[in-house]
């Protein structure tokens, strides 16, 4: 059975800086793209920022110049540095990670880790 598992999250204050990890427990075959999205209250979850494997990356708008996402592929971990963060990132963050085997996809989820940051 596979498990993401994401720690990181927390309170900060505006300005301020949170890393989040984002683990695979168990055997996920062909693991193409790992990113993080987020959702606040009222809102639909967004794609924040994710990697391929090749290491290309992508970020939603808001975020560019702020956040950095990392993996490594040995480990199948993938990471989120937040930097600059303002009271609007405050959101329940989600690690994803998706398998391609051929034409086909699956979407893992983590369970989701808080951010709050305050004015």
């Amino acid at each position: 059975q596979v498990q993401l598992v994401e720690s990181g999250g927390g309170l900060v204050q505006a300005g301020g800086s949170l890393r989040l990890s984002c683990a695979v427990l168990g055997r996920i075959s062909s693991i193409d793209v790992m990113g993080w999205y987020r959702q606040a209250p009222g809102k639909q979850r967004e794609l924040i920022a994710d990697i391929n494997s090749g290491g290309n990356t992508n970020y939603a708008d808001s975020v560019k110049g702020r956040f950095t996402i990392s993996r490594d592929n040995a480990k199948n971990t993938v990471s989120l540095q937040m930097n600059s963060l303002k009271p609007e990132d405050t959101a329940v963050y989600y690690c994803n990670v998706r398998s391609k085997i051929i034409i086909s996809y699956r979407d893992y989820w983590g369970p989701g880790t808080q951010v709050t940051v305050s004015s």
